[in-house]
C-alpha cells in the first residue's frame, strides 16, 4: 500500500509562519493511526468559521478543553473544513482565539471522517477507537464529551 502523508497546517495568527504537523501513515485514517503512535487521546473538530452552531461550540474551546486538558495524554485538533488561510487567519482575528487551527481547504480531511453536518467531533482513544463522535453543537452533549475526554484520560 503507498504511503500516504497527513499535513496538518496551523494558522498561528498573521505573520506568523505556517506550521506543519506532517505524519506519514500506510492507512487511509490517518488521525486514528496518530492517536496509536503518540499515545495520547485525540479530539478532531471539524468546523467552518462561517458555521454558527462551529462558532457557539468554539467559545467553548479554549477554557473548556484546551485549558482544562493541559499538561494530558491529549490533542485537540481544530480543523476547518473548506477554507484558505485567509479566511481563518481573518476569524481568528476577529475573535481572539489564540490556539492553533488547521487547514483543510480541499476538505480531504473531511472526507475521509464525514460526507456532512458540522461541527463533526471526533474522540480517538490512544488505540485508534473512536469514543465518540458528534454532530452539530448542543451545550449539553457538549458536556458530556467534556466528561467522556476526563474518564478516558483517568
Amino acid at each position: 500500500m503507498k504511503k500516504l502523508t497527513f499535513i496538518l497546517m496551523l494558522a498561528l495568527g498573521a505573520g506568523a509562519a505556517q506550521a506543519q504537523v506532517k505524519f506519514e501513515t500506510k492507512s487511509t485514517d490517518a488521525v486514528r493511526e496518530m492517536a496509536v503512535k503518540t499515545g495520547k487521546l485525540v479530539f478532531i473538530d471539524l468546523y467552518a468559521t462561517w458555521c454558527p452552531p462551529c462558532r457557539q461550540e468554539l467559545t467553548r474551546v479554549q477554557t473548556d478543553i484546551i485549558d482544562r486538558f493541559a499538561g494530558k495524554e491529549f490533542v485537540f485538533l481544530p480543523v476547518s473544513r473548506g477554507e484558505k488561510r485567509e479566511a481563518v487567519e481573518a476569524f481568528r482575528e476577529k475573535t481572539g482565539y489564540t490556539f492553533p487551527m488547521g487547514l483543510d481547504p480541499s476538505q480531504a480531511i473531511y472526507d475521509r471522517y464525514a460526507s456532512n453536518y458540522i461541527p463533526r467531533n471526533f474522540l480517538i482513544s490512544p488505540d485508534g477507537k473512536v469514543v465518540l463522535a458528534t454532530v452539530g453543537y448542543d451545550a449539553e452533549e457538549f458536556d458530556e464529551m467534556i466528561k467522556t475526554i476526563e474518564k478516558t484520560l483517568e
